[in-house]
Formats: C-alpha cells, sequence, structure tokens
C-alpha cells in the first residue's frame, strides 16, 4: 500500500489507521476496565463480505456506540471469540468502516473533525438542525455518499436518528436498503447510556455491564417488500417497535424519561446561555 493512498472520500489510509490506533488505545479501558462490555455475535462478523453491509443499531450516545463497534468489529475479525482483549487486533485495523452521523455534530470541534476522518459519512438531518425541528429535503449527495461507503465496505447506521429510545425509525434507511440492497444486520447495544454522557466522550458512571448483541443478517426481499415493512422488520430487529414497551418494568421506563428531561434542560441551558 502507498504511502498516500486514499479512500473513496479523499481519506489517506495511512493517516486513518494510525487515528484508529490510537483512538482504540485510548478508550480500551472504558469497555475493558472502567465497565465491562458484554459481547455477542462475534461469529457473524467474520462471515461477512468485505462490502455492501449495513449495520442498523438502537443509538444512546453520540460518540461511544460507534467507538465501541469499531473494537468490536475488529476485534472480531482478528479472531476473538466475543471479547476485546489484547489490543494488537488495532494494529492493522478495518479501514473501510463507515459510520453515518449528523454533519453539524461533527463539525463543533477538533475532536469531532478527527473522529469524522476515522470513518464519518456526515449527512444533514431532514427533521432538526442546532436544536431546532426544521423541514427540508434529503441531500442526493448524501444518499450517495453512503452508497460509495456501502460499495468500498461496512457502514454503520442508528435509524432513530436520536439517542431517545422507542422512537421511530427514519425512513431514509429503508430507502437505502431497498436502493443499495445490503446484507442489513442488526446491533443492539444496552448500558452506554449509563456508563457515559449524551456524547458518549465522558466515563459518567464505573462498573456498568455494558452490552453488544450482533444479530444475523435480516431477511429482506428488497424489490418487493414496502418502505414500511422494511421499517417494522428493523423496529423489531433493534428492539425498538412501540411493542417493547409493554415488557419493560416501569420503574426503568420513569429512570429513562427522568434522564431524558435531564439532558433536555441542560441542553436548553446551554443553548439560552
Amino acid at each position: 500500500m502507498g504511502l498516500f493512498k486514499k479512500n473513496p472520500f479523499g481519506h489517506i489510509l495511512f493517516l486513518k489507521r494510525w487515528l484508529i490506533r490510537i483512538a482504540g488505545m485510548l478508550t480500551h479501558q472504558r469497555y475493558k476496565g472502567f465497565n465491562t462490555l458484554e459481547i455477542e455475535g462475534s461469529q457473524i462478523i467474520r462471515d461477512l463480505p468485505e462490502n455492501n453491509v449495513l449495520f442498523v443499531s438502537n443509538h444512546q450516545t453520540y460518540f461511544a456506540d460507534v467507538v465501541a463497534m469499531f473494537h468490536v468489529f475488529n476485534a472480531s475479525l482478528k479472531g476473538r471469540d466475543d471479547s476485546i482483549k489484547n489490543l494488537g487486533y488495532l494494529w492493522n485495523p478495518k479501514l473501510n468502516i463507515y459510520y453515518v452521523a449528523a454533519k453539524e455534530t461533527m463539525k463543533k470541534s477538533l475532536l469531532t473533525k478527527i473522529l469524522a476522518y476515522a470513518g464519518s459519512i456526515s449527512i444533514e438531518r431532514t427533521w432538526r438542525a442546532d436544536g431546532q425541528e426544521v423541514n427540508r429535503q434529503v441531500k442526493f449527495s448524501d444518499i450517495s455518499n453512503i452508497g460509495k461507503a456501502l460499495n468500498d465496505g461496512w457502514v454503520i447506521t442508528f435509524p432513530q436518528g436520536t439517542t431517545t429510545p422507542w422512537k421511530p425509525l427514519r425512513k431514509g434507511t429503508a430507502h437505502i436498503i431497498k436502493k443499495y440492497k445490503p446484507v442489513v444486520v442488526p446491533v443492539v447495544i444496552d448500558g452506554f447510556r449509563r456508563s457515559f454522557d449524551k456524547k458518549g466522550l465522558r466515563v459518567k458512571k464505573k462498573g456498568i455491564l455494558q452490552s453488544m448483541h450482533i444479530k444475523e443478517p435480516l431477511e429482506i426481499d428488497y424489490d418487493n417488500e414496502s418502505i414500511e415493512a422494511i421499517l417494522e422488520k428493523l423496529e423489531y430487529a433493534i428492539e425498538q417497535h412501540p411493542s417493547f414497551l409493554k415488557v419493560i418494568p416501569q420503574a426503568e421506563l420513569l429512570a429513562y424519561e427522568e434522564e431524558n428531561q435531564k439532558r433536555r434542560y441542560s441542553y436548553k441551558g446551554k443553548i439560552d446561555g
């Protein structure tokens, strides 16, 4: 590989490799020290094709979720069975893993710009901007970039578009699935909301059991299933269908809502200030 070889987005792979190595070393203790990450499904990762794979997941923090996936996916590819022990898997990471993120989030600081270089496909959200509700058209360049990333490798997306649980999935994910026909792999995570702040950069509480369950790829009839049918299938797969609310203890629901209210007030205070 040439020293200045680039990926389809113009990112230098040599630099991206070192960013992933350094970020991995700095964050490893968040999942294998301060807290414990329980993993299920490593073999599924090893059985996937090299490209055109779309991971769909529920969302709990801006960055801790996707960083954990970079750890788990690379550790699995290097033969770890449901474990991220021994950081050697970071020496030669998979460089064609991308994740979908809001453009406004990835431009906010030097740190987020570095994280973006490591694999972000930055898109303009059609429903929210700068903390305000908006209603704007999907940019075709955003869809095209996701297709470009799928053609090159794997893409991680959070179809709810928010860290608030049990919100409806955005139709854009189903449109992408019908258009590009990727292998769709559901991922269910838990514990990150309790471990980290909303951004996923600061450890909020130690000793939390985090979990990541990688499920078998979904069976999808790309040509004949409707957008609504695909969305419902995704909701069940990532355990965010409204029916799941019926089996969640009321105390847990109240705790979620209380935490969401705190986040709203905290965010509003930053805007007003």
